[in-house]
C-alpha cells in the first residue's frame, strides 16, 4: 500500500501517520470477498474524524466554529456487486451486515450497523435509480465514541462508496439540490439528523438533531490548517495556517460519547434548547428568522431584546434560566470566543488564545452543561501541565480534551497528562492519549 501512503502524504498526512493508514488499507483488502475485480475494479476511500477547536453546539444554531481533520479515521475499500445488496465488513471482527438499497429497509439488530443502514435507506429514497450494490470492508484508527465523530466519518464512508458505484453525480436529483461540496455537506448532515435537504426528503436517521459541522471538517478541512466556518447556509470565513512547532495533543477520557440512548437524550436537549430559544423570539417578535444566530444579527439590540424576552418565558420544558444559559453559552461562543481567538492565533498570540479556550471551557461547564468530571480534569490538568490551551470538544457527556503543546515537548506532556488522568480515574481503562496535527479532508484514493 506504498501507493495509497503517497497519495495519502501527498494530500497533507505526516508521513508515519501515512504509512499507518496503508497497513489498514492492506487488512481491509484482505478482508474483501474474492471477486471479480476486472469487471468490478477496487475503489479506496480514506475518511477522518475531526477536532473541534471551538465551536461547542454552535453549528445547528447558524453559528459558528474553529475546525480541523485529524490524522485518525476509516479506511475503506469498496467494489460493486452485481445485485443491489449492500455487504459491510468490519475487517477487525470479519463480522458482516447485509442491506438492501431499500427506502423501507429495516434497521439491522447490529448496533454499527445502524450507521451504514441509515446511509443505504436514505439514498435509495432520494434517488430511485441508485440500485447497485456493493461490498465494502472497513478498519479505523479512529477512537469510536470519543468525540471526533466516528459515527459521521464512517456514514460520509459509506455514502462515497455508494456514491461513487452508482455515480449519484449524474442523476438530476442530485444535480438539483448538491451543486458543490458545501452543498454535499449539508445534504449529509441531514442523512444523520433525519431533516429533508432540499427536494431530498429526510428520513429516520440515527436520531441525534445535530447540524453538519462534522461533515463539513471531514469534507472541506485541509492538512496543515484551522478553518473557521458560518454554518446555515455552510460558508468558509477563514483558514489558519497551523503555526510551526506546535502539537495537538488529544485525550480521550474513556467515558463514551455515543448518539445513542441516554446520551444522544443529553445531546438533543443541548440542540433542542437552543430551538426553543429561537421559538421564543419568534413568537414574541413576530419574524421568522431561520437560525439562532441570523436572530442574533437582525438587529444592534437584538440580543438584549432577546435576553428580556428569554426572563419572560414561561416555557414548561426548559424554564428561562436554562434558556437564558442557552442563548449566553452561543452568542458568547459564536460571536465573541471564536472570532476572537482566531484573531489571536493568527497574530501568535498563544497567551491570548489560551484565554479564549479557557473561557469557552467554563461557558461550557457552567452554562452549556455538557461536561463530565473526566473532561473538565483533563482541561484543567493540561492547563497545570503547561498545555497552551485545553478544551474539551464534540457532543460533551463524555469524550476527549484537546491541548496545544511545542512539538518538541509532545511526548513527555502526553506521558504526564494521561499518568496523571489514569491517577485520578483508575477505572478509565478506555482512556487514551496520542498527538496529532490537522490532517487532509476525505480522499478518494486510486488502489
Amino acid at each position: 500500500m506504498n501507493g495509497v501512503a503517497g497519495q495519502l502524504s501527498a494530500a497533507g498526512m505526516s508521513r508515519t501517520e501515512a504509512a499507518a493508514k496503508g497497513r489498514l488499507f492492506e487488512r481491509a483488502l484482505r478482508a474483501m470477498p474474492e471477486g471479480n475485480t476486472s469487471r468490478f475494479p477496487l475503489r479506496g476511500y480514506y475518511v477522518p474524524g475531526r477536532i473541534e477547536v471551538l465551536g461547542k453546539h454552535t453549528d445547528y444554531g447558524g453559528g459558528r466554529s474553529l475546525l480541523c481533520a485529524v490524522e485518525k479515521g476509516f479506511c475503506l475499500v469498496a467494489r460493486e456487486r452485481a445485485d443491489s445488496q449492500v455487504h459491510v465488513i468490519n475487517a477487525r471482527s470479519r463480522s458482516c451486515c447485509v442491506l438492501a438499497l431499500d427506502p423501507m429497509l429495516q434497521m439491522p439488530d447490529l448496533q454499527w450497523c445502524t450507521y451504514p443502514a441509515t446511509v443505504a435507506r436514505r439514498l435509495a429514497r432520494n434517488f430511485p435509480g441508485a440500485r447497485r450494490g456493493a461490498e465494502i470492508a472497513f478498519l479505523s484508527d479512529l477512537p469510536a465514541a470519543s468525540g471526533m465523530s466516528s459515527s459521521s466519518a464512517f456514514m460520509v464512508a459509506v455514502y462515497l462508496a455508494l456514491a461513487g458505484i452508482n455515480q449519484l453525480s449524474d442523476f438530476d436529483e442530485y444535480q438539483r439540490e448538491i451543486r458543490g461540496l458545501e452543498d454535499l455537506t449539508g445534504y449529509l448532515g441531514t442523512v444523520e439528523n433525519g431533516q429533508s435537504f432540499g427536494t431530498l426528503a429526510g428520513d429516520h436517521g440515527v436520531g441525534t438533531f445535530g447540524g453538519s459541522e462534522d461533515h463539513t471538517a471531514i469534507l472541506c478541512c485541509r492538512g496543515g490548517e484551522l478553518r473557521q466556518y458560518s454554518f446555515c447556509p455552510i460558508r468558509l470565513e477563514r483558514a489558519i495556517a497551523w503555526p510551526e512547532g506546535l502539537a495537538l495533543v488529544v485525550g480521550v477520557s474513556g467515558i463514551v460519547a455515543m448518539k445513542t440512548g441516554a446520551a444522544r437524550d443529553r445531546y438533543n436537549h443541548a440542540s433542542l434548547s437552543a430551538r426553543a430559544v429561537l421559538q421564543a423570539w419568534r413568537a414574541a417578535t413576530g419574524r421568522d428568522d431561520p437560525t439562532l444566530a441570523s436572530a442574533i444579527a437582525s438587529a444592534p439590540n437584538a440580543p438584549d431584546r432577546l435576553r428580556n424576552i428569554l426572563r419572560l418565558s414561561d416555557d414548561e420544558e426548559y424554564g428561562a434560566p436554562a434558556l437564558m444559559s442557552r442563548f449566553e453559552h452561543f452568542l458568547d461562543e459564536s460571536t465573541a470566543i471564536i472570532p476572537s481567538a482566531a484573531d489571536a492565533l493568527v497574530s501568535g498570540d498563544l497567551e491570548q488564545f489560551g484565554s479564549w479556550v479557557d473561557r469557552s471551557q467554563s461557558g461550557a461547564e457552567n452554562l452549556l452543561g455538557n461536561q463530565v468530571p473526566e473532561t473538565i480534569a483533563l482541561a484543567r490538568s493540561a492547563r497545570a501541565l503547561g498545555a497552551l490551551a485545553a478544551s474539551a470538544f464534540g457532543a460533551g457527556f463524555g469524550g476527549s480534551v484537546w491541548a496545544l503543546v511545542k512539538a518538541g515537548e509532545a511526548r513527555e506532556f502526553v506521558r504526564a497528562w494521561a499518568s496523571a488522568y489514569r491517577n485520578r480515574f483508575p477505572g478509565t481503562h478506555q482512556a487514551r492519549f496520542f498527538s496529532t496535527r490537522p490532517g487532509p479532508a476525505a480522499q478518494s484514493l486510486a488502489l
